[in-house]
């Protein structure tokens, strides 16, 4: 099975792709000739989901399937929550982010928060929603160097570690992408027989 997963991030694809099983292979925006910004005007991390995917079912007739995530941190009432790949500016620059945010919790001692995904799928003309969250809190310093934006200050509960020290494999065991992905993955191999 071929499903067109809204996103040309060549992280997350990665990401995506070692969890899902050998019969579902992933194309990208950017595999269906797709090369413009997808708009992301939603007010909510759901809203967005949905406006990726019927955007590619739409305007290029595939099954396909969208996420997005935010980061929401208690102290700062969810936010950054729906904004957070553009936190600190339009030109979604973690490290801008995460200065940031780590600013705006100087003085607070409640640092918990959680990574929210939402995963819309658009397949045989239905859309189904997955939600994945991880808790955890957000560290005072930025530590390790793998994943991706907001990975160095989130430590998920249970580790002493943040999401930038663990590699894919581990992380894929605590992340919210990972337990939405897993719901998806369920729902399709349930269908697909």
């Amino acid at each position: 099975m071929k499903l067109v997963f809204a996103s040309n991030n060549k992280n997350k694809i990665a990401e995506i792709q070692q969890m899902l099983p050998n019969t579902i292979s992933i194309l990208s925006l950017e595999d269906i000739g797709c090369y413009e910004d997808i708009p992301e005007t939603a007010s909510t991390i759901e809203g967005n989901a949905i406006l990726k995917a019927n955007y590619v079912t739409e305007k290029f007739g595939y099954n396909c399937f969208a996420d997005d995530t935010g980061l929401e941190v208690n102290a700062l009432n969810g936010d950054p929550g729906v904004y957070s790949a553009r936190y600190a500016g339009e030109q979604k620059n973690a490290d801008d982010n995460m200065k940031k945010l780590l600013e705006g919790l100087e003085n607070s001692s409640n640092r918990k928060a959680n990574f929210k995904t939402v995963i819309a799928l658009n397949i045989n003309n239905n859309q189904h929603l997955f939600t994945g969250i991880a808790e955890g809190i957000i560290t005072k310093e930025k530590t390790g160097n793998q994943g991706f934006g907001y990975d160095p200050i989130f430590q998920p509960n249970g580790l002493d570690k943040t999401f930038a020290q663990l590699s894919m494999k581990e992380k894929s065991t605590y992340s919210h992408r990972a337990k939405a992905i897993n719901q998806l993955i369920l729902f399709l191999e349930k269908h697909s027989q």
